[in-house]
């Protein structure tokens, strides 16, 4: 586990995936009602049930084979047993992170993702928590597009105390992150991380200033950047599922983080996403407080997901 786990807080997972598990509950409730065993019409409703929870297709057909498959060796298998399974099947599905990835002094992050989806505020989540881990930590406001998400940046490090690295609105971003990379390292830094641009409507544009960004950065940290972290917006179900499609096609994602999941019932939306584009999910979030960031954890989530 890293080193945020010691922040995890299961009551707030719990909380924050209420309106999920609410949802989920009550469709699967309707869906065994009277039934003894899992049949073939119980299958057919929990797949319908499993899609609406924005689990994706090709995500829900996968679950539905492996149920089939179990209730295949087992023709008497019980209604009552249906969330166990469906928590077994889906905790196997979802991708876990390897945490040793994680070792590198300093680690550098660049986070991507369209404006909106919560990228600024993650960061700033993100950068108190790993300070309140005794961790040294540098913010890049490489997003130089928007003064909104400059001035939004430099917020976020000045509530939370932790060092930033800014150039005017319309600076290069590449300049941006090579300075915060060389200022990390000789600042002996833990963390360095770098916001980009928001923008998906022109993606070669895009394609061309993070392949600009790394190969900059590299200059100072051949290995840079470490993780790219893709911050997406859970309350929008598939358009987030479309978004991270989309930005897996313009750069390589290595970690996922989740927001704004205690706002909606989408909570589903986890699972296929990790699953259909074999990246783990990293941090979620489940509420707007600066500690409501947390650390994933594969087990707990669809634990909390399917628990009564």
């Amino acid at each position: 586990m890293g080193i945020l786990h010691r922040f995890f807080s299961k009551k707030k997972l719990d909380k924050g995936l209420e309106p999920s598990k609410k949802s989920l509950f009550e469709k699967i409730g309707k869906a065994v009602a009277g039934k003894s065993t899992v049949d073939a019409a119980v299958l057919d409703q929990l797949e319908e049930i499993l899609i609406s929870a924005d689990i994706g297709v090709d995500t829900t057909l996968k679950i539905i084979d492996l149920l089939e498959k179990r209730v295949a060796k087992d023709k008497h298998m019980g209604t009552e047993d249906l969330h166990v399974i469906l928590r077994e099947e889906i905790a196997n599905l979802l991708q876990s992170f390897d945490e040793e990835s994680q070792l590198t002094k300093p680690l550098v992050t660049l986070v991507v993702g369209v404006n909106g989806a919560g990228k600024t505020t993650t960061i700033g989540k993100l950068a108190h928590l790993y300070k309140a881990a005794g961790k040294k930590v540098l913010l890049g406001a490489a997003d130089t597009f928007r003064a909104a998400a400059v001035d939004q940046l430099v917020a976020w490090a000045e509530r939370v105390g932790v060092a930033i690295v800014k150039q005017k609105m319309g600076s290069d971003p590449a300049s941006v992150a090579y300075d915060a990379v060389k200022a990390g390292l000789a600042q002996g830094m833990d963390h360095i991380i770098i916001d980009t641009a928001g923008r998906l409507h022109n993606k070669v544009n895009l394609m061309n200033e993070l392949s600009k960004i790394k190969r900059v950065i590299q200059k100072a940290i051949p290995e840079a950047p470490h993780q790219v972290l893709l911050v997406l917006d859970g309350s929008t179900g598939q358009n987030a599922f479309e978004q991270a499609r989309q930005f897996a096609e313009t750069t390589e994602i290595s970690a996922l983080a989740i927001t704004k999941l205690d706002g909606t019932a989408k909570g589903g939306v986890v699972i296929g996403i990790s699953d259909q584009l074999s990246v783990p999910v990293k941090y979620i979030g489940v509420g707007e407080g600066a500690d409501d960031m947390q650390e994933f954890q594969p087990n707990e989530f669809v634990d909390s997901l399917f628990s009564n």
